[in-house]
């Protein structure tokens, strides 16, 4: 049976209220978390909030019988610490098991002499991915929550939002048609290759030549698209033709085998279903490179896959110098006075002025809003019209050319100040994105909006965490400056 955390502490164990934080100033971004998850772990009513939602998403429809599972607590932490440190999860179980600091927030550290618990690696991967991108946005409205609380003086106080976007990158190669294929192409075999290893499959003792060959042509069509001289296009068709013709000999060596593959368990269905699934990948990109390179047409981008793996990709130009060019899914973050995320979107082939209304209800509901500035992308004449009613100072630069009216406004004191202040979000991107939101290494779109949620309650966990050391560094340094006084 899964607890919340071990209540009945073992011999020699470390308690977790008991935990001494460093509040070095240059002691990095560690312990600014330890010092929140310690004081959500203290405080009664934060403590019960965060318990409720774990157990809810975790435990609600599992027995309360059997084998003990990871400690809610310990999931939790953990799931903070990999986004706060922006590591592996390799790195996370060498943590897990070795740092100090660490294993006493997790309620697992042992004073010397005593038995230390060790966690395991596939354990924690396990656990971690038990969260979801909806237990996630709950457990983050609770944490920013607890934030006001440290962070406002009072608790009634409105808020003054700053909305912007920003690219978190998927784990993909750069696509092009022919590497797209290739890597349909080599999918296929390696599904072949996973069956003739359980099995003798007729007419297929070569299937190594087959990857070979198909990689060596892919490579011949990608030097003669670099390539540059006399007669370039006629090489690009001539390479594309053999690529081609060696593509569909193996699409076609794999549909008259297909119905011959054994399917004796059920690992055996499963990757007869793979094979199926890059199948239809290859006649797709078979197609698709056919139609470009020999026949000349200009591909729509709706047709367009960018990878076979991370299908969720996007292909997205903010405009920037550098990267021009990004592969993922956009994210829109909203953040208040105090550098909290408030709230966070994964935009799903939408532009920014299209999420404003959802947003706009979103936070009209949880905060009352003294001020929300916006950049241009986010400029639409309803979205102003909705935002005017629920925002007392709104900045919602116009995009183009302004009139007479709109030209006032801008002019405006209020107008100007928020104007300036809104930048200070880009800092905070910034922060996000070295914290592990530059590119999200986790497989599947489930799993890249639960990395996204994370990076966000590890990142605010962070900045209540920084503000509780320098208050407690203030009170130690004011304690000691009226000793002296004495």
């Amino acid at each position: 049976m899964r607890k919340r955390f071990e209540q009945q502490l073992k011999l020699g164990s470390l308690p977790i209220q008991e935990t001494i934080i460093p509040t070095a100033k240059r002691s990095g971004a560690l312990p600014g978390l330890c010092a929140a998850l310690k004081e959500i772990f203290a405080n009664p009513n934060w403590n019960e909030k965060v318990f409720e939602i774990l157990d809810k998403a975790i435990r609600s429809e599992k027995k309360h019988t059997g084998r003990p599972g990871m400690d809610l607590w310990q999931i939790f932490v953990l799931s903070q610490v990999r986004l706060c440190q922006n590591i592996s999860y390799d790195d996370l179980h060498d943590m897990a098991n070795h740092h100090t600091l660490i294993r006493q927030i997790m309620g697992i550290e042992s004073s010397f002499g005593y038995e230390k618990q060790k966690i395991g690696y596939q354990c924690i991967i396990d656990n971690v991915g038990l969260l979801t991108d909806e237990t996630v946005k709950e457990l983050n409205n609770v944490i920013v929550a607890f934030g006001h609380e440290v962070f406002k003086k009072k608790e009634a106080a409105a808020l003054s939002l700053k909305t912007d976007s920003f690219v978190v990158e998927s784990n993909v190669h750069f696509p092009t048609d022919y590497n797209l294929l290739w890597d349909c192409a080599r999918k296929c075999i390696d599904m072949v290759n996973k069956l003739q290893k359980n099995h003798d499959l007729p007419g297929w003792r070569k299937v190594y030549d087959w990857r070979k060959d198909l990689k060596n042509k892919m490579r011949a069509l990608g030097r003669a698209s670099a390539s540059g001289g006399k007669g370039k296009q006629d090489r690009i068709r001539t390479a594309a033709r053999v690529y081609l013709a060696k593509a569909k000999a193996l699409l076609n060596k794999l549909e008259n085998s297909k119905d011959s593959f054994p399917q004796e368990d059920i690992a055996d269905q499963v990757t007869v279903i793979e094979l199926e699934h890059f199948m239809s990948l290859l006649v797709k990109h078979i197609n698709l490179l056919e139609r470009r390179t020999i026949k000349g047409e200009a591909i729509p981008h709706s047709e367009k896959m960018f990878s076979i793996f991370e299908e969720y990709t996007e292909w997205v130009t903010k405009g920037k110098m550098r990267p021009n060019i990004e592969l993922g899914k956009k994210a829109g973050i909203t953040t208040d006075q105090f550098n909290l995320i408030v709230d966070y979107q994964i935009m799903d082939h939408e532009s920014d002025s299209e999420i404003v209304p959802k947003l706009t209800k979103r936070l009209s509901k949880r905060f009352t809003i003294e001020s929300w500035s916006f950049d241009k992308g986010y400029w639409n004449k309803n979205n102003k019209t909705l935002l005017l009613g629920a925002v007392k100072n709104l900045v919602l630069p116009k995009k183009g050319k302004c009139n007479q009216e709109e030209a006032e406004q801008e002019r405006q004191t209020v107008f100007k100040k928020l104007r300036n202040k809104h930048s200070a979000i880009e800092s905070n991107i910034n922060e996000l994105e070295h914290r592990g939101l530059d590119r999200c290494p986790d497989r599947g779109y489930h799993n890249f909006k639960r990395y996204v949620g994370l990076a966000v309650s590890a990142y605010n966990l962070r900045k209540i965490g920084a503000e509780l050391i320098h208050r407690a560094r203030s009170s130690s340094d004011t304690g000691e400056q009226n000793k002296i006084a004495a």
